[in-house]
């Protein structure tokens, strides 16, 4: 029996592929549009202007310094939610009295927006009447106060280990999300031929959560990329631009400097430098669980 094309899957989920579509190259089109073109800063095209937002971008030593932090920052956070987030989710999955207060409470920063995390963060880390310089200076550990958000030796690692706070919340849910589609059954023939704690995450439990590792990779790393509130609600980027990273740049760019078809330029180098490592990524991931 024929089937009908009205019930055919690429009908069906064409409308929904069609305002995917619309929703993301509408945007790129129009960032194309004022990317190549000379703006005024209340965004009115007076002309064109080729490929010169782009040098100037390029060109400028700030676009160079942002773009190795954003690195940093994007790869540091990452990491160091992957480091934490897997022991935490396994101490999770375990059965044991109060398991389900301690995921609410590795839950519940979730639950907060980021700026408000990072504003709270800023008034513990004040340089004068801050929890954390009294904290320290209560404990003997210090004598003077230190100015945590206003040297750039000390304010970016901070933002940092900000950072990997808020995104333990989200990547641990992935791994428990893993961890719970393994079979006990395995893990019970490895106690009987004798496998140790090591061993067994080692043979069972790392390789069958390694999908959701690349999914929360590529996932956060999206996210981390493009975070703004953390770095702007508690430096703006300073002190002197030495806590920039590319997304408080393009807004200084384009809101503070009134350089708009520059910002436009530099969504578009943002969007392809994350669509290139999406694509390499996921094309290595497959690769290998190929093999």
């Amino acid at each position: 029996m024929t089937r009908s094309v009205f019930t055919s899957p690429y009908v069906l989920i064409l409308p929904g592929f069609l305002l995917t579509a619309f929703i993301i190259v509408w945007p790129l089109v129009q960032l194309g549009i004022l990317s190549t073109s000379d703006l005024n800063r209340f965004g009115v095209i007076r002309g064109p202007a080729g490929w010169e937002n782009f040098a100037e971008v390029f060109a400028d030593p700030d676009f160079i310094a942002s773009a190795w932090r954003t690195l940093i920052w994007t790869a540091a956070i990452v990491v160091g939610s992957l480091a934490i987030s897997i022991p935490v989710a396994i101490i999770l999955s375990e059965d044991f009295y109060g398991r389900g207060l301690a995921r609410v409470i590795i839950m519940l920063p979730w639950s907060v927006s980021l700026t408000m995390t990072a504003i709270v963060w800023r008034w513990a880390l004040n340089g004068e009447s801050g929890m954390l310089n009294s904290a320290l200076t209560g404990l003997g550990l210090i004598d003077q106060n230190i100015q945590w958000l206003a040297q750039a030796g000390t304010a970016f690692p901070v933002q940092v280990a900000i950072g990997i706070l808020v995104t333990i919340p989200f990547t641990t849910t992935i791994f428990l999300g893993g961890l719970s589609s393994i079979p006990d059954d395995l893990y019970e023939a490895a106690r009987l031929e004798g496998a140790g704690r090591l061993q067994i995450f080692r043979e069972i439990t790392l390789p069958l959560i390694r999908p959701f590792i690349n999914i929360a990779i590529v996932m956060n790393t999206i996210y981390v990329f493009n975070s703004f509130p953390i770095i702007w609600a508690m430096t703006q980027g300073g002190p002197a631009n030495s806590t920039d990273i590319l997304v408080t740049y393009l807004y200084k760019l384009g809101f503070r400097f009134g350089k708009l078809g520059e910002a436009a330029a530099l969504s578009l180098i943002m969007f392809a430098m994350l669509l290139v490592f999406t694509i390499v990524y996921v094309r290595l991931a497959m690769r290998r669980e190929s093999r």
